[in-house]
């Protein structure tokens, strides 16, 4: 299932190209990354592992901690696994092209009943992050409204990883990996 799941992805880069993985399948667990990515805008790239793939959202803001902000999430196509810890220079002129950094990263857990797949399918996805930037709970919720890509909300749950006051997308672009800005790479 993971392959079909991959072919927008491999559609849209060229391996001769771009220096992004491409595909390693293998389940290796519940994880995540969140990646800053500084392509035609900058924004923050969240991925969840779900049946085999990186499942995508493009978030403009980046994630918040604070409960009363809804992000805005636009689906895009699933990732490889090995994407997980990408980091590096997406040559300008192809899909994507810009800085990426693994801004944060680590496990997950899936809170509702079912699979997480099941979540997705259904449109409210619930997980709980532990991460070293953002921890604690979280909502993904589908919108009723779509255009060519589907919009969801990323919400912060009110739990011991809410601060309403800590701005970590805005005050924290180092990669948890590398400690490197995209700035750096650029």
């Amino acid at each position: 299932m993971a392959k079909e799941e991959l072919a927008k992805y491999r559609a849209k880069r060229d391996p001769n190209r771009t220096p992004e993985p491409q595909g390693s399948t293998r389940r290796a667990g519940s994880r995540f990354v969140v990646q800053r990515h500084d392509a035609s805008s900058l924004h923050f790239d969240f991925r969840l592992e779900i049946d085999g793939v990186l499942v995508s959202w493009s978030v403009p803001k980046g994630p918040s901690l604070d409960p009363d902000e809804k992000r805005l999430a636009i689906r895009t196509e699933d990732h490889p696994l090995d994407y997980v810890d990408f980091e590096g220079v997406i040559p300008a002129g192809e899909y994507g092209g810009g800085t990426v950094v693994v801004w944060d990263t680590g496990t997950f857990s899936h809170l509702g009943d079912g699979s997480p797949g099941d979540a997705l399918r259904d449109g409210h996805l619930r997980v709980k992050l532990d991460g070293k930037k953002v921890s604690g709970a979280f909502s993904l919720v589908k919108t009723r409204y779509s255009g060519r890509q589907e919009q969801w909300l990323l919400i912060k749950k009110d739990d011991g990883g809410a601060d309403r006051r800590r701005k970590p997308a805005k005050t924290q672009p180092e990669s948890v990996l590398s400690g490197r800005t995209n700035e750096d790479l650029g």
